[in-house]
């Protein structure tokens, strides 16, 4: 099996001073091609590098698509993991508006999808989100079709009835918020049978995992508890779109090939969600809706994510 090398890159968030951050693994000396290029964005709290690249039991989902010949690229949203933060997250909360909104995740998402179009001197490529990073992916996709080959939507966001997970939008709403340790694991568990909980992650990964994503928030962790923080702007989102049944992305506008994956126990963005999706992507030239079991929300660091990364990898191939 050839090496995998990994690269780290920076490039601006347009009319700002922020940096995005990108990370990219792919076979050591390996070709690009617009086919076999992929990027990855996160959802609302938990940033990609963390997530797509934590080594599970050995490997990560960023080593396990680079070995099967993906050039993968993962970013993280201003705002989160190893991107800058805007001004406004250095302060008290209450001292400002939410910041990074979809609007914004998309212009950085563009950003990024020029970088990676340069310097792998290709005209498209394929996209995946994750939670949030769907409704992102989804909506710069429908703003510049020329650019995506395929588009992948692991448990996808959608229209919500009632208080969504992350934060309560009928609240006042601060520039970011907090999640704690304790709080994290028991929204990862929602919804879980209590019989299947111990074998849903496997022994060491949630420790490992809030390590990591703790340890890209030297702010949060100084915190007393110590939190993770993440901007609001998903959350202000959630009250002015999601919630009031005006979706910031119109299915019927995608034209290239679509899957959407989620787990049977996602409590965060239930399958209903997806269904709902699904009958509306009119125009998609191939759509694939598939449902895994004994996942939740969070398949991608579970027992179960190898048919996660199998779908993932099947339909990009």
């Amino acid at each position: 099996m050839a090496a995998v090398e990994m690269r780290e890159f920076r490039t601006p968030l347009p009319n700002t001073a922020l940096n995005v951050y990108m990370r990219n693994k792919r076979e050591t000396g390996a070709a690009a091609s617009a086919d076999r290029t992929l990027l990855m964005v996160h959802g609302a709290t938990y940033p990609a590098s963390v997530v797509f690249d934590l080594p599970v039991e050995g490997k990560s989902w960023m080593d396990d698509l680079a070995e099967a010949g993906f050039d993968v690229w993962v970013m993280d949203l201003p705002g989160y993991g190893r991107s800058d933060r805007p001004a406004e997250m250095d302060g008290p909360a209450e001292a400002a508006e939410p910041v990074i909104t979809t609007d914004t995740a998309i212009l950085a998402v563009s950003a990024v999808v020029n970088f990676i179009c340069a310097q792998n001197r290709i005209e498209k490529l394929n996209l995946l989100g994750w939670s949030w990073g769907t409704a992102i992916m989804a909506g710069y996709t429908q703003a510049n079709p020329q650019r995506v080959n395929r588009l992948a939507l692991f448990a996808p966001l959608w229209l919500i009835t009632g208080t969504p997970t992350i934060g309560d939008p009928s609240a006042k709403l601060g520039a970011w918020r907090g999640v704690t340790k304790e709080e994290a694991k028991s929204r990862w568990l929602r919804g879980v049978p209590e019989a299947a909980q111990a074998a849903l992650i496997p022994p060491g990964v949630f420790d490992a995992f809030w390590a990591q994503a703790q340890s890209t928030d030297p702010q949060g962790a100084a915190m007393n508890p110590p939190a993770l923080r993440a901007p609001n702007g998903v959350v202000f989102d959630a009250g002015r779109y999601w919630m009031k049944n005006a979706p910031t992305w119109d299915p019927g506008k995608i034209e290239c090939p679509v899957l959407i994956v989620m787990g049977e126990w996602d409590a965060d963005t239930p399958p209903s969600m997806a269904n709902k999706i699904f009958p509306q992507l009119t125009r998609a030239k191939e759509k694939r809706l598939v449902l895994l079991g004994r996942g939740t929300h969070t398949l991608a660091l579970e027992s179960e994510r190898h048919a996660l990364f199998e779908e993932v990898r099947r339909f990009f191939s």
